[in-house]
């Protein structure tokens, strides 16, 4: 009987701790909501930065998509926070971070962090921006929508010369303030996950630096998108010159983003740490289909090999593939940023502290934490920025001629275009 239970000993390795993958149930307690916070404020971040392009940078081929990447990052940070709110079940604990603020937290600071890039940076720019535009629409404009103008003027109402050069300074202050806002915004986020330093998914200094890239990555693509939408709608021509601008920075956002993610996992497999047979298990089994499949086929590289070849033979192709092209790699894009959200907050808890298993996790359709849920989620910043169109992208103004008619001198007399 001895010698049976040593060999019993030999055969089977010792197990220390949890030996399931969760101690708090069978599913992961953060589910579909965690994954659409990230890629909703991730798109935010994105979207502001391709407003700098053109404000800080003065890189004046965008300036047909200057506000509406800006009402864009708007429609988006309004919403930011919802899938926050629905997984606390009581969102009006959320009040807590705000009257009783925990500084060494980084989520508590978020509430902060969420308040100053809203307030003070984005709807402050947003106004200087169109000040001058509200004084003049206002009187134009009968109604309620005319009362709405009058009422955004606050009761600045002087649009002479030094006012308005006054406004464009302010505003490019503001945007100046806003790239490392916006980095910041984003990049808690990756903070978050990479000082869980107990989960070897998790745990990495890279994580802050590619959530970033990715944010950027994927609010440039975000705005290629609309602004593809915005003019099919509205049957109007696209700027083919935008396009290609707009094109060649998110192939170069992206290669950026996919060389550090793939520096990220070249460490991983050469430490080949102690948690990394479990991680090499999970990308191919549990996380194939949304890591190799959606994240690095249809995500990276299919757009990096479009963009890439019409950035080496983009005047031999006919507008009207290129224009396909662009468009297919920007949804695929988006498309890739989300599998990434995906495989890091999920693929985080599917395995078991003591990395001896993993489980399971079914997207359900109804609930808080459903699929319905996120697809309604992601759909209130479009209704939201549709909204916006409908009020500060008149189809009677063009998206420069407002600028261009208040003397911005961002733009030169030759160079207005219309959207």
């Amino acid at each position: 009987m001895t010698e049976i239970t040593n060999t019993v000993i030999e055969v089977l390795p010792r197990f220390e701790g949890y030996v399931y993958p969760n101690e708090a149930g069978p599913h992961p307690l953060w589910g579909f909501l965690i994954v659409l916070y990230p890629y909703i404020t991730g798109l935010v971040a994105g979207a502001f930065i391709m407003a700098s392009l053109v404000r800080v940078f003065k890189v004046r081929e965008l300036e047909p998509v200057y506000r509406l990447a800006l009402l864009t990052a708007l429609s988006f940070l309004l919403c930011a926070t919802l899938p926050l709110l629905f997984h606390l079940g009581h969102p009006e604990r959320c009040l807590e971070i705000m009257m009783t603020p925990h500084f060494s937290s980084p989520m508590a600071m978020f509430g902060f962090v969420y308040a100053w890039y809203l307030m003070a940076v984005l709807l402050l720019e947003l106004w200087f921006d169109y000040r001058q535009d509200f004084v003049r629409w206002a009187k134009v404009t009968p109604g309620l929508k005319g009362a709405l103008y009058h009422a955004l003027t606050v009761g600045v109402t002087d649009v002479s010369p030094a006012a308005v050069a006054l406004d464009n300074k302010l505003g490019w202050i503001l945007s100046i303030i806003g790239i490392p806002s916006a980095f910041l915004l984003h990049g808690y986020v990756g903070f978050i996950f990479g000082s869980i330093k107990a989960n070897p998914w998790w745990g990495n200094v890279l994580m802050p630096i590619i959530f970033i890239l990715s944010a950027v990555v994927s609010g440039i693509a975000l705005c290629v998108f609309n602004y593809m939408v915005l003019t099919w709608i509205r049957r109007r021509p696209l700027d083919v010159r935008c396009l290609d601008a707009m094109g060649m920075f998110l192939f170069y956002a992206l290669v950026v983003d996919a060389a550090v993610e793939g520096l990220d996992w070249l460490h991983r497999v050469y430490s080949a740490e102690e948690g990394f047979r479990v991680l090499q298990y999970m990308a191919r089994e549990k996380l194939f289909y949304t890591l190799s499949i959606g994240q690095a086929t249809i995500g990276t590289l299919l757009p990096v090999l479009l963009l890439g070849s019409l950035q080496l033979i983009r005047r031999s192709v006919p507008e009207l593939v290129r224009k396909r092209m662009y468009f297919g790699s920007a949804f695929m894009v988006l498309v890739g940023v989300l599998a990434m959200r995906w495989n890091v907050v999920i693929g985080g808890q599917l395995f078991s502290k003591s990395l001896r298993g993993v489980m399971g996790y079914k997207l359900e359709f109804a609930g808080v934490e459903g699929w319905l849920m996120g697809a309604v989620l992601l759909s209130l910043p479009f209704i939201i920025l549709t909204v916006c169109i409908k009020l500060f992208l008149s189809e009677s103004l063009p998206v420069t001629e407002a600028a261009h008619a208040a003397g911005d001198p961002r733009l030169e007399p030759e160079e207005v275009v219309t959207t």
